[in-house]
């Protein structure tokens, strides 16, 4: 239920680009930067409120972080302007990390070994759920009875989820020996950095093409706009498909799962700019990239928390710093060649040719892992 709130207010406003942009009196392209604040939040707060949260109990940390999330995002509803806007998507991303980390901590905790990434990938599963329900339906109401509404709605979904985990999760102590020392320990780690590296390039290419999704749609494949929600519950039942094979492929081999996940990236985004003017192609890539886009998560946090044995809460939450980098970079690099006349294929094309490179660095990351099993089996 958390993770259907964060989804929903994370990938909503992509739909509602343009209705947000002519309230707000700014460009699709400014618009944009709102998704690189909530992007550049999550950065910044996955690793501090991990931290200080350290020695808090698990339960009662989850319970601080979705109060957060709840009370910034009904700021951005009375938002007054552009900049203040800014300012509280920033606030709102503060939590995300820190909520899904520990979260995806505790279910690996309560499953055998060989189910944990199946475990990860239901805690994130909110994610794809609320890109099938929530921003389908949101973004309805968005365009029909004005976009603010979507922060009213996320702040319910917060409310209810801030009152369920209070009565239905069990208590869960923090990691002990717990510590802010032990758990920054996690960013002295070199696997944990080209992990996060991984992720950060190969997924920028994901947001690249998502973040301009209504455009898109709109001005290359002709679609009216209030056809938009229903391409992206399309988009979402994909990340849905995608989240529960991913699961499964992690279970299978971690760095697989993340070779094969860039790797279709990589040919699926490049097939989906040259047939972005087809509707039937196009819906049927918009599919695919859902799944594609949804492989790749599961394993990543299983690699991260890996990397980082004694620091796992830490390590879990650098996966949505690193997911919202690739969010920020993508949207950012996507109105960069917008701006510059290139049109809105061009994301599609410049995200496979991210992909591509964090398909380089995931092998980098694969043969740096092997150099040191190997050396700590000598």
């Amino acid at each position: 239920m958390g993770g259907f709130g964060i989804g929903t207010t994370e990938f909503t406003i992509m739909g509602l680009l343009q209705e947000g942009a002519t309230d707000l009196g700014v460009s699709n392209a400014q618009m944009g930067l709102l998704i690189s604040s909530y992007a550049i939040g999550v950065v910044v707060g996955a690793p501090m409120l991990t931290a200080l949260g350290a020695r808090v109990a698990r339960k009662t940390m989850v319970l601080w972080l979705m109060a957060f999330f709840t009370l910034a995002n009904l700021g951005s509803l009375f938002a007054a302007n552009y900049e203040w806007m800014i300012v509280s998507r920033f606030l709102a991303g503060l939590p995300h990390g820190a909520y899904f980390g520990i979260a995806a901590i505790l279910a690996g905790t309560l499953v055998p070994a060989s189910m944990r990434g199946r475990a990860i990938a239901w805690v994130m599963m909110g994610l794809a759920v609320a890109n099938v329900i929530g921003v389908p339906v949101v973004t309805f109401i968005g365009q029909s009875y004005g976009w603010r509404w979507m922060f009213a709605i996320v702040g319910l979904v917060g409310a209810l989820t801030f009152v369920a985990i209070r009565f239905f999760v069990p208590y869960a102590p923090a990691q002990e020996g717990a510590s802010i020392r032990r758990e920054l320990s996690a960013l002295k780690s070199g696997q944990v950095w080209m992990a996060m590296l991984t992720g950060i390039v190969g997924f920028g290419g994901f947001f690249a093409v998502y973040s301009y999704i209504s455009p898109i749609l709109t001005d290359v494949t002709g679609l009216p706009i209030g056809a938009v929600p229903l391409v992206l519950g399309l988009y979402g039942i994909g990340m849905v498909i995608g989240s529960v094979i991913g699961g499964r492929l992690a279970d299978w081999s971690v760095l697989g799962a993340i070779y094969l996940s860039t790797a279709a990236m990589v040919v699926f985004m490049s097939i989906f700019g040259l047939v972005a003017t087809q509707l039937i192609p196009t819906l049927i890539l918009i599919f695919i990239l859902g799944g594609t886009g949804s492989l790749l998560v599961p394993a990543l946090q299983a690699l991260l928390m890996d990397s980082a044995p004694r620091a796992q809460s830490l390590a879990a939450s650098l996966n949505h710093s690193a997911l919202n980098v690739a969010n920020a970079l993508g949207a950012a690099l996507g109105a960069a060649v917008i701006t510059a006349g290139f049109g809105y294929r061009a994301p599609a094309f410049l995200g496979a040719g991210l992909a591509l490179v964090g398909l380089l660095l995931a092998l980098a990351t694969g043969l740096r892992a092997k150099r040191i099993a190997a050396a700590e089996t000598r």
